[in-house]
């Protein structure tokens, strides 16, 4: 199997149809095998109904993976992208904010020797069809630079859910995961970057998608986001 894309899911069973939809029917269209693997995230929902409703084709395979409770986005990707069987792993965001259609560029990267090779909304040839508000922006941008000087990793978008590895990568990086918050992109970067592995950045197009699963709407929520961050390099000494 050439390719697997895990996406995670908590409670998606709405906008879950869509992403399948045009996922399946351009992965019908390439010259390799593939699977699709939705993570079920402790959801309460008809997730994992929805997921099984679809059909696996000769070319594309199509799974649902569940537990309980919930555990959070970074928890969810790391179960899927440790049992993926692909020879490449996408992880991609339930939302479809990226179309599949620029998974071609990450694999070309994969398949000319890079370990990595993460979607970007902030390198050349990007295209950002719709943004976030002002507030989150902003908020974004002074992340980056706290995580820069913090971790010292140099990408301008950690946070794009549209990241490809080779399945050794893949196996080695989410096996030392420890965070199962939505801030685990840097901790997998980063331990990346420490094992010396070889990450290249691709432009992706990207439009922000309403409804969120994952708000910051408070301050509370906000400040976990840097708590996480915090915690990166004593979980690894």
């Amino acid at each position: 199997m050439m390719l697997s894309i895990v996406i995670p899911a908590y409670n998606e069973h709405d906008r879950i149809v869509g992403t399948l939809t045009q996922t399946r029917t351009y992965l019908n269209g390439q010259g390799y095998a593939s699977e699709i693997l939705v993570v079920s995230d402790g959801g309460t929902d008809d997730t994992r109904r929805v997921v099984e409703a679809f059909e696996s084709t000769e070319r594309v395979k199509i799974g649902c993976l569940e537990y309980h409770p919930n555990r959070g986005k970074g928890y969810a990707v790391k179960y899927g992208m440790t049992r993926a069987a692909g020879d490449v792993i996408l992880f991609m965001d339930a939302d479809y904010a990226v179309p599949i259609a620029d998974v071609e560029k990450g694999l070309n990267l994969i398949l000319s020797g890079y370990d990595v090779a993460i979607g970007s909304r902030a390198v050349k040839g990007a295209r950002v069809e719709a943004r976030q508000n002002f507030f989150r922006e902003i908020s974004a941008r002074i992340y980056t630079v706290i995580q820069t000087l913090y971790l010292g990793i140099r990408y301008p978008d950690t946070q794009c859910g549209f990241k490809l590895f080779t399945q050794a990568s893949a196996r080695l990086l989410f096996g030392m995961q420890k965070l199962n918050s939505v801030i685990f992109d840097p901790e997998i970067l980063w331990l990346a970057r420490r094992n010396r592995m070889r990450v290249a950045q691709f432009p992706v197009a990207w439009r922000h998608v309403e409804n969120s699963r994952i708000q910051y709407d408070s301050l509370k929520k906000s400040l976990f986001v840097f708590q996480e961050l915090f915690r990166i390099r004593g979980l690894h000494r």
